[in-house]
Parts: C-alpha cells; sequence; structure tokens
C-alpha cells in the first residue's frame, strides 16, 4: 500500500499542501478531483519525490520514503506520466521508451533490459513509429507515449496527470483500455488526476476531492454519480 499521512508542501512561503491523508492500494484504481490550482500535481510531485514535503509521512508498504529521492521511488516501483507528457521531443519513440530502463536498476536481469513488447500490444503506434522524434507526433499519439515509457519501468504505481487533456475521443478510448489491461494483467495500481468526470468514474473504484490544498471529501466512485461532486470543478 502507498500511504499518505498529514502530508504538508510549500512553494517557499507560500503552503500549497495542508495535512494530506491518502492511500492506494495494491492494483486500485483512484481517482483525485479538483478545479485547477487547488495543488493535485504539486500532491503527485510530492509522493514521487520530485517536490519536498514540510509535514508528515508517505509510506510504500509500510517503509518510510518520506526523504527518498525521486530515483529511489522510481526503482521501488512509482511511476510518474506529467501534465504535458514530458516527452523528449529530439529523441526517437523507442529511444524515448528506453529512458525508462534506468528505473529497473537492481530489479531486472540484465538480459531483460529491452523494451517489453507489451508496451508495443498495448499501443501500437509506438510499434509502427518507434523511429519517429517524439515531437512529431500528434497529442495523443504522445500521451500514449509518455504513458508506454512508465510502464518501461515496471511500476507498481502509476501516476496519471490529466491524461485526457486536449486529445481526441478515440485516443481517450484507447488509453482507457490499455491501462485497463494494465490493472488487470499486471496489478498495477493508479492513481489519476483527471478533470473529464466521465473517463474518472468510467475508471477509477475510488474518489478524492481536493479544494485549496485539501482534501473535503472522498469515496466510491460505484455509489457517487459524477453529479455529486460536479460543484468541486467550476471555478
Amino acid at each position: 500500500m502507498l500511504k499518505l499521512e498529514k502530508v504538508s508542501a510549500a512553494y517557499g512561503r507560500s503552503q500549497v499542501l495542508f495535512g494530506i491523508d491518502l492511500e492506494i492500494a495494491d492494483g486500485e484504481a483512484v481517482t483525485l478531483i479538483g478545479r485547477n490550482g487547488v495543488g493535485k500535481t504539486t500532491l503527485l510531485r510530492t509522493i514521487c519525490g520530485m517536490h519536498p514535503v514540510t509535514a508528515g509521512h508517505t509510506t510504500l508498504d509500510g517503509k518510510e520514503i518520506t526523504r527518498t529521492p525521486a530515483f529511489g521511488r522510481a526503482r521501488a516501483g512509482l511511476a510518474y506520466v506529467p501534465q504535458g507528457r514530458g516527452i523528449f521531443p529530439n529523441l526517437t519513440v523507442r529511444e524515448n521508451l528506453l529512458m525508462g530502463l534506468p528505473a529497473l536498476t537492481g530489479r531486472a536481469r540484465e538480459q531483460d533490459e529491452e523494451i517489453p513488447s507489451l508496451i508495443y500490444d498495448l499501443f501500437p503506434v509506438l510499434h509502427d513509429m518507434a523511429l519517429r522524434k517524439g515531437g512529431n507526433l500528434s497529442g495523443g499519439q504522445q500521451q500514449q507515449l509518455a504513458i508506454g515509457r512508465a510502464l518501461v519501468t515496471r511500476p507498481r504505481y502509476l501516476l496519471l496527470d490529466e491524461p485526457t487533456e486536449g486529445i481526441q475521443p478515440s485516443i481517450v478510448q484507447e488509453i482507457e483500455t490499455a491501462l485497463s489491461r494494465v490493472r488487470r494483467e499486471l496489478g498495477v495500481a493508479v492513481l489519476l488526476v483527471e478533470q473529464y468526470l466521465d473517463f474518472a468514474w468510467a475508471f477509477a473504484d475510488r474518489y478524492y476531492v481536493m479544494q485549496k490544498g485539501r482534501v473535503v471529501e472522498q469515496g466510491k466512485t460505484a455509489v457517487t454519480p459524477p453529479s455529486a461532486v460536479q460543484g468541486y470543478m467550476s471555478v
């Protein structure tokens, strides 16, 4: 289990997160919602070790990782797909995927350190465009590449920051299908930051609502309709 207890974070003197409690079980899908600017991205970056905490604790299977650097958390099984994808535009698709391999240090045999065939099975376009530069892909293809690169690290927990933003509906459906397979076949847990509630509710088991840097509501998507939390999404 990945667990946050009373986690706070700041940018200089401006506090952004206030005592966040959150947990994700192995293989579970959780969505984190709220309007822009409430701290969702900062929370994901804090979980991944890319932003320091000012208070609280983060544990993975009961082991303290609050001060573990980002590369250590990646090797422990946390993978992050940032908003805006964060691919390397001047590298080919294959080269972008290979960039995920260092996270396998200490976890894989040398002969296993290759792009898993499952990545191309989930996203066939990445195989077809393996030698094309990442910057020449469409927005939806770049998102598939970013998710594929994260999956190369063989994560236990996959953190996604608005993966459907600016993507056409057909690609959104492909991403949802791929992520469902990743959960079902690999047992990967997913923490999803998402503005598109229909997508979030179709995919996630539970939800957390953030407002002004705090978690203000949580529940199960199966018993709470998206309309019940729609008000938290408005400015």
